[in-house]
């Protein structure tokens, strides 16, 4: 198993320091990453946990998984590798999905 947890359905107010408090219980906390909103600057409503040893990991996911945080039911699982994309853009061909058109339209 994975060290590193995906932690859902957060509070948008909840910071590193109160995520860190919480797993904390339960063993040694490494990280905590926190996405937040560009535009606004805002928690996402997730995190990401990574904790010292997959049997401290195993037993925060045990605790934490459906615990209530702020009237919220929090979803603590073992986090997925990132999915590798292969590039590409506006549709292919070049254009903005309109076929092989490469002059711009004045």
């Amino acid at each position: 198993m994975s060290r590193k947890l995906y932690v859902g359905n957060l509070p948008y107010e909840t910071d590193e320091t109160a995520i860190r408090s919480l797993f904390g219980t339960y063993g040694s906390v490494d990280s905590v990453h926190v996405p937040t909103d560009k535009m606004t600057g805002r928690a996402r409503g997730f995190a990401f946990v990574e904790m010292s040893s997959s049997e401290e990991a195993q037993a925060a996911i045990s605790a934490v998984n459906g615990q209530q945080v702020n009237g919220r039911s929090l979803t603590v699982n073992e986090a997925r590798p990132k999915p590798e994309f292969s590039g590409g853009g506006a549709g292919g061909g070049g254009g903005y999905g309109r076929g092989n058109r490469r002059e711009p339209r004045w």
